[in-house]
């Protein structure tokens, strides 16, 4: 039985603006309403090897290895680095133009999918968020484990879905305004930019 105080946490968490959010709403503002479905996808698909990790215990591994945290966590900086530098770039993936040209769905898919995937944070976080919640039956815990990682799962698509319809929405206000398409990238730059140096000073 999922829990209201779960789908409450859970809910806060994901409405938080982290980098699939951004990511989605830079997509979908640049690609049209079409690109939220793929990027919503991808980043929800980025949940599932570290919610993988929390139940089969390799996030504690993670947690207690400074090496391989810090390795995970530094390509998860340069790809954060990375996107940034493509919302600055003309013609960028990242980058909002009424020049742009749509990408292939399977790619906005696994540029959002490689965000999460990259950010091992997440696999420490599914590690505390979960037990709480368990019933604590020893024998139920990965059935259990299974289904809130599940029910986030889908909350994390259904809301990434929803900013992405609405950023394609306004999509046509903001191709018609040169100074706020140059705002634009550049605060997704910065944005993305900031991610990087935030996750950079995260500690196991």
């Amino acid at each position: 039985m999922i829990s209201s105080q779960f789908l409450i946490t859970a809910l806060v968490v994901v409405l938080a603006p982290g980098a699939g959010v951004i990511y989605t709403l830079a997509v979908s503002l640049g690609r049209g309403r079409a690109a939220a479905l793929p990027a919503a996808f991808g980043c929800t698909m980025g949940i599932l090897p570290h919610l993988a990790a929390a139940m089969l215990g390799l996030a504690a591994v993670l947690h207690t290895s400074a090496v391989l945290f810090q390795t995970v966590k530094f390509a998860g900086v340069a790809y954060l680095l990375y996107l940034a530098w493509q919302a600055l770039k003309a013609g960028g993936a990242m980058s909002v133009s009424p020049r742009s040209h749509p990408d292939p769905a399977w790619r906005i898919a696994l540029r959002g999918m490689l965000i999460n995937i990259l950010n091992p944070k997440l696999s420490i976080f599914f590690l505390a968020l979960l037990p709480p919640f368990l019933s604590g039956d020893p024998a139920r815990a990965g059935q259990e484990m299974a289904m809130l990682g599940a029910v986030f799962m889908g909350l994390t698509f259904a809301v990434f879905v929803l900013y992405g319809i609405f950023a394609g929405s306004a999509r046509v206000h903001i191709l018609s305004n040169a100074a706020a398409l140059k705002w634009m990238n550049r605060s997704f730059a910065a944005i993305f930019a900031a991610l990087a140096g935030r996750l950079a000073l995260e500690r196991a």
